[in-house]
């Protein structure tokens, strides 16, 4: 039945996807000079705005953050802020999942090939059976069958900005808002705290964006690779916040390096503050894995703190990991 409900899910944005854009996809954009500036306009985007502002960081790695509870998309690039869109996600019985994904495919001209040949444009695929980023309606709710629908100009501005491997986060619920509460971030532990479940196969995926994922539910953390996952750890978190967080490592070298917070719903007030010791502190981490993970981590690696259980391609309540392999 989940099988057959995905299938009918994939044709059904597939059908979408075919029919004649509206004036809000091709609403008129906004540019931005700094990163405060770019933050006040994102405060105000209306149904089919965004705003876009790639100089802020003209280079590094990429991640995307869809705010299902808030209906935004943000692109960080080397852990900065350089866009944000409105979008249009999953309603409801045809939710879009929530977890750490990688983009699978980029096809600026895509069509379906099981479904009346119907266009998606700069489609990026998120997993295999039908979601997906790529320019559609936006009528200012979720109203998709699963994809998340970008306005077209902003869809086509980060298919060039994004590449294969590149990180995409769903977090969020577009029913509910995200609740209140404090973060946590990686830092080792004098503990020696093991699970049945820990491995470290960095070989699986020898290069390629990292991101961290620690979950509340499992206390465990899940290492990805290019969204392969490479390693596992019991791990010590608190339970009492049961929110959302994501950050990104912003900075160059070794001190360099600082966690900063995505702002995302419910946390606003985050967004762009740096991680600070107290936080730190709350998590504990064995030393050995601790090591191994801050040895892999770049600008532009990305955390996320949440209380859904891990999961391989997770379905319902669960936090999809999905490989991309």
């Amino acid at each position: 039945m989940k099988y057959m409900q995905r299938i009918t899910a994939q044709a059904a944005c597939l059908a979408m996807a075919a029919l004649p854009f509206t004036g809000a996809v091709s609403a008129q954009g906004r540019t931005a000079s700094s990163a405060v500036e770019l933050a006040r306009q994102s405060d105000s985007l209306k149904p089919g705005e965004w705003v876009w502002a790639p100089r802020i960081a003209p280079k590094g790695p990429v991640l995307v953050y869809v705010d299902l509870s808030k209906q935004l998309a943000t692109v960080y690039r080397n852990g900065v802020r350089i866009g944000v869109a409105t979008v249009s996600s999953g309603k409801p019985g045809f939710q879009t999942p929530t977890g750490v994904f990688t983009i699978l495919q980029k096809d600026a001209r895509h069509r379906s090939s099981t479904y009346h040949n119907a266009p998606m444009p700069y489609q990026q695929r998120l997993t295999w059976d039908g979601v997906a980023l790529h320019a559609g309606g936006l009528p200012g709710y979720p109203e998709s069958h699963g994809c998340v629908h970008l306005p077209l100009a902003f869809a086509r501005q980060l298919f060039t900005a994004t590449r294969l491997g590149t990180t995409v986060v769903v977090a969020g619920d577009s029913a509910h808002p995200v609740a209140t509460g404090g973060g946590e971030v990686l830092a080792p532990s004098t503990l020696d705290t093991r699970g049945d479940g820990d491995f470290w196969t960095p070989e699986k995926s020898p290069a390629g964006p990292v991101t961290v994922v620690l979950s509340r539910a499992d206390q465990a953390a899940i290492v990805l690779r290019n969204g392969v996952p490479i390693g596992r750890s019991a791990v010590t978190l608190p339970r009492d916040d049961d929110a959302t967080h994501v950050l990104t490592l912003a900075g160059g070298s070794g001190d360099g390096q600082q966690w900063i917070y995505a702002g995302v719903a419910g946390h606003e007030g985050e967004d762009g503050r740096p991680v600070d010791e107290v936080a730190r502190n709350r998590v504990r981490i064995p030393p050995d894995f601790y090591r191994r993970v801050t040895a892999l981590l770049a600008p532009g690696a990305t955390l996320l703190v949440t209380s859904a259980p891990l999961a391989e391609a997770g379905t319902g309540t669960q936090l999809a990991v999905v490989s991309g392999q």
